[in-house]
């Protein structure tokens, strides 16, 4: 589709969250669409996790946004889907890639949201894709499975925080979950979630940087437990880790079901977001050192920079694989 004016970013770019909800729903389709090719209970396939997206180049207003889904890999109970994004200058005809994701779908049953029902195989052309994507679906239910036992963390208001620290930019969002957010079944697309999350996350990165600021890539994103509809979702963003031109920031989602009593608040999502500062030329700019105080943050920042280092050395190994080629 053609990207409009209210797609738009402080900067004048497509919001990276606008893109984070057209790949989501772009995968829900051929999940959905793949789950109930087969005769048997009618399904609607839900997100469960995002894996790492680049946001590799811009899109603009007035650019259209093709994005396309493969499914690559079959489990039991869940479908990896590809997506990719592709813009294109319609006046020029000019074409470029602009986001690479892999997302798990698991599908539910429309009779019952709380069973999930069984995937129908698909062929692979070769053993060796049924095999990498096997290798694929254990990493991500070991990570998932990670990330759901260290999320009890809560995000506190600091009272006249110093700037640059992490309490100066730490930031909430309170959204009340309509109809209009939600599946067939009643709980919250991920798309919708993922949105707000990147809004969240942004706000974050434009405090600490008072600067123009643009979401480079999202670590895993984890959905742990589904939102259902008239729900109160809390979405809480912190800086976690600076380089000398990024920054990390944590975003989760914590659910409260005040229309459902026996449900006390939950924590629902969780993700790594990415963000680099720019000038008004588009050129990036270093980025102020945050101030660790507490234990925690100083872990939190070790942390983070340990994933920084990763993606780094994966991603000069990739450019000399390529330049080899």
């Amino acid at each position: 589709r053609i990207m409009r004016p209210d797609d738009a970013n402080v900067a004048g770019n497509v919001h990276g969250g606008t893109i984070l909800k057209m790949i989501e729903e772009a995968g829900a389709i051929i999940s959905t669409r793949h789950c109930n090719s087969q005769a048997g209970e009618p399904c609607v396939a839900a997100l469960a996790r995002v894996e790492r997206t680049d946001f590799l180049s811009p899109v603009c207003i007035g650019e259209v946004a093709n994005v396309s889904a493969e499914i690559t890999y079959t489990s039991r109970h869940s479908v990896e889907v590809q997506v990719n994004v592709m813009s294109e200058n319609i006046l020029t005809g000019a074409k470029k890639v602009t986001n690479k994701a892999t997302l798990w779908y698991v599908p539910l049953s429309l009779k019952n949201v709380n069973k999930v029902l069984e995937v129908p195989p698909i062929q692979y052309a070769r053993q060796e894709q049924e095999d990498e994507g096997k290798k694929r679906y254990e990493e991500q239910k070991l990570d998932r499975l990670e990330t759901k036992q260290r999320n009890g963390d809560v995000i506190l208001p600091v009272i006249n925080p110093e700037p640059h620290t992490v309490g100066y930019s730490q930031s909430s969002l309170i959204h009340l979950v309509g109809p209009s957010d939600c599946t067939l079944l009643g709980f919250v697309h991920g798309g919708v979630t993922m949105k707000l999350m990147d809004e969240v996350a942004g706000i974050v990165a434009a405090r600490h940087c008072k600067t123009n600021i643009v979401t480079a890539s999202v670590d895993a994103i984890n959905f742990h437990e589904k939102i259902k509809k008239g729900s109160v979702i809390t979405v809480s963003g912190r800086m976690t880790f600076t380089s000398n031109k990024s920054m990390e920031i944590e975003v989760f989602v914590d659910a409260d079901p005040f229309v459902d009593e026996s449900r006390e608040r939950y924590r629902a999502v969780s993700a790594f977001f990415t963000y680099v500062s720019l000038s008004k030329e588009g050129k990036p700019l270093p980025v102020p050192q945050l101030l660790t105080e507490t234990e925690d943050e100083k872990r939190r920042f070790e942390e983070g920079k340990g994933r920084y280092l990763q993606t780094k050395a994966k991603r000069q190994a990739q450019m000399q694989q390529a330049a080899r080629q």
